[in-house]
């Protein structure tokens, strides 16, 4: 048992939020979901993010058995990330949302609404 699922809380919405917690969480899960990824893959794909949160994010995934980390013995050093079958189920929740704020949010153009949207 790792130390994160000892701090889990009791009701399964909550637990959801501490794993994917801010839209960095959510983000990073998308891209993975296109299959195994690089982390500097991800960096690229994710304008904004920075290395350590990336990093503390794939950690906790780790932890909590969403990501798998797979380090190959070339040189350079390759290290790709990839979904567990728990990962990918994801997918679902992340069309809901998906399809939940294309029919209920209204879409802005302005950069500010743009930059909260991945703070």
């Amino acid at each position: 048992m790792s130390d994160v699922d000892h701090l889990l809380p009791e009701c399964p919405i909550a637990r959801f939020l501490v794993i994917l917690d801010g839209p960095w969480a959510t983000l990073i899960v998308r891209e993975l979901l296109d299959g195994p990824t690089r982390f500097s893959q991800l960096r690229s794909a994710l304008p904004g993010i920075s290395p350590k949160t990336l990093s503390s994010r794939l950690q906790r995934f780790q932890e909590t058995g969403l990501v798998t980390r797979t380090a190959y013995a070339e040189v350079p050093p390759r290290v790709e990330y990839e979904l567990t079958p728990a990962g990918r189920r994801l997918d679902a929740v992340l069309a809901a949302m998906a399809d939940w704020a294309e029919r209920d949010l209204p879409r802005t153009t302005t950069a500010s609404a743009e930059t909260v949207a991945v703070s």
